[in-house]
């Protein structure tokens, strides 16, 4: 194949994308349009594959271009595809590639808070998660546990770094998602209104004595919930926690007094997200 580039100078401007640039400076803050991401590894490149995520070229460890990677080498016939033994691309990218394979891939324009909330029965809110490893996690517990959609506060962790990528296993790519708010003061003054404008009950997920248990039946009713988490340690703003409907708690022992914010998902989105 011609697009096939066996890699012979780490300094190559056509290899910045893996070896000189942040995952800031990918992320193009000035420039969203001309945003970039990068999934590692087959399955997760080919999620974002099959979501309609657009190539802009492959780097791959050779042995993967029948391996592995031979479907995505397939599927990516009109991109560069980067290629060198192991460890040549451990010393060029800086780091073990997870199943030898990264993908280069153009950020799409997100859809609004109404395009992600109109169908939607039960979405997750996340106010102010910051850690990519949080972050994947809880969207793999959205996609396997019934959540419909995902809404991040504007300090939150964007959810197309590579790290959050690799832990959600490319659920990242499954479930639909966008910010809620120009900035964080905007969220807290006008998001639960926006919320409750479109239909849903809230329920933060905090610890407050007069908490609803997290199986109350009033919950379970809801034709329209909207599950609020907050940032790992200092948990959900108290601005936040007095618009919500309800306040919600998982039932402790042994003197745990909460969870962390990903393990909290798991549990919330079992008992409140959508029964299949």
């Amino acid at each position: 194949m011609n697009n096939i580039i066996e890699i012979t100078d780490f300094n190559a401007n056509e290899l910045d994308i893996y070896a000189r640039l942040t995952e800031n400076q990918l992320l193009n803050r000035h420039e969203p349009g001309k945003g970039i991401f990068i999934a590692e590894s087959p399955k997760v490149v080919e999620r974002a594959l099959d979501a309609g995520y657009i190539p802009i070229s492959l780097l791959l460890e050779k042995k993967h271009i029948e391996g592995e990677a031979k479907h995505i080498v397939e599927r990516c016939s009109e991109v560069p595809i980067f290629t060198a033994e192991f460890d040549v691309l451990t010393k060029l990218t800086g780091f073990q590639l997870t199943r030898g394979v990264l993908c280069a891939m153009q950020r799409p324009v997100l859809p609004s808070v109404e395009n992600i909330c109109k169908d939607a029965r039960r979405i997750a809110v996340l106010e102010d998660v910051m850690n990519p490893t949080n972050m994947g996690a809880i969207f793999r517990c959205a996609a396997a546990l019934g959540i419909d959609g995902i809404l991040l506060t504007p300090n939150s962790t964007n959810p197309l770094y590579r790290r959050c990528i690799r832990v959600s296993m490319g659920t990242v790519f499954q479930i639909p998602w966008t910010y809620i708010g120009k900035t964080n003061d905007h969220w807290l003054d006008c998001g639960i209104d926006s919320l409750h404008s479109m239909g849903f009950k809230t329920t933060a997920m905090a610890l407050k004595e007069d908490s609803l248990n997290i199986d109350d039946p009033r919950l379970a009713a809801c034709e329209k919930l909207a599950i609020i988490l907050g940032t790992e340690g200092d948990g959900l703003a108290q601005k936040t926690i007095d618009g919500c409907d309800y306040t919600v708690c998982i039932p402790m022992s042994n003197g745990v007094d909460s969870l962390n914010v990903a393990s909290a998902s798991a549990i919330a989105f079992w008992v409140l997200g959508n029964k299949h």
